[in-house]
């Protein structure tokens, strides 16, 4: 390993579920506060980190969809769940004397400041946590393709995609025993073979700009700052 972290600025992505820990709905505040604790470990090294969770733990638009109801609104309904779990993350990030701040794609000045790209940069470079809420702001968008669009924008080193497993599979691990897992996979090969680790824009739109995806196990406590140490158990999507 490398006592010096393989990026500067990184953006993690975290599924809303992952948050919901053994319940079946809502949030575990003790898992909010682990990943919490592995957020202030990267900031420990030197790290820049941004956050975008998902709100499927609290509501999922598509769901509404798939019972004929309006793909809009329930998308709306979406992006507000993504902002109560990114202030929970906030509050779980204040309480280990982590600086942090929410943005939001979604005006709510009651409750977290609006997003611009500027504003995001300069709290980066201040040392804050970015917590980018709301989506992109735009219904029929995932809060994938919210996290590689924000990786983007800030310039980002790489995206981080929290999930169930341990990295890249030929197939869910968890129903096929004979999947084979991925050390390292490109964006087209990802899109090609139809793997279902993020939406097929989000996997476009960190190829169109050179951002490696890192694809890792959320719930393994202290993995994240171990990969950014050059450690872990990972699968490295990019193109080099």
């Amino acid at each position: 390993m490398t006592a010096k972290p393989l990026y500067r600025r990184v953006v993690l992505k975290a599924s809303g579920e992952a948050l919901m820990g053994d319940q079946h709905f809502g949030i575990d505040v003790s898992v909010v506060d682990r990943i919490a604790s592995d957020i202030a470990e990267a900031r420990a090294l030197g790290v820049e980190v941004g956050v975008v969770i998902g709100g499927g733990n609290i509501f999922r638009g598509v769901a509404v969809a798939s019972k004929g109801g309006d793909r809009v609104t329930g998308d709306h309904m979406g992006m507000l769940a993504t902002v109560i779990n990114s202030l929970a993350l906030r509050t779980s990030l204040v309480k280990l004397g982590v600086d942090a701040v929410v943005l939001s794609a979604i005006a709510m000045p009651e409750l977290c400041e609006s997003f611009s790209q500027r504003q995001a940069t300069a709290y980066m470079n201040e040392g804050k946590v970015v917590i980018f809420a709301g989506g992109t702001g735009n219904p029929f968008f995932t809060t994938d393709s919210a996290a590689a669009l924000r990786a983007a924008e800030i310039g980002a080193d790489a995206l981080f995609k929290g999930t169930q497993v341990d990295g890249v599979y030929s197939a869910d691990p968890k129903k096929d025993s004979t999947a084979t897992r991925f050390e390292h996979i490109t964006h087209a090969e990802v899109i090609a073979k139809g793997l279902s680790i993020m939406d097929t824009a989000a996997i476009a739109l960190a190829r169109e700009n050179n951002i490696p995806i890192i694809v890792y196990s959320i719930h393994e406590q202290g993995g994240f700052g171990e990969i950014l140490r050059g450690g872990g158990r990972c699968t490295v999507v990019s193109d080099t």
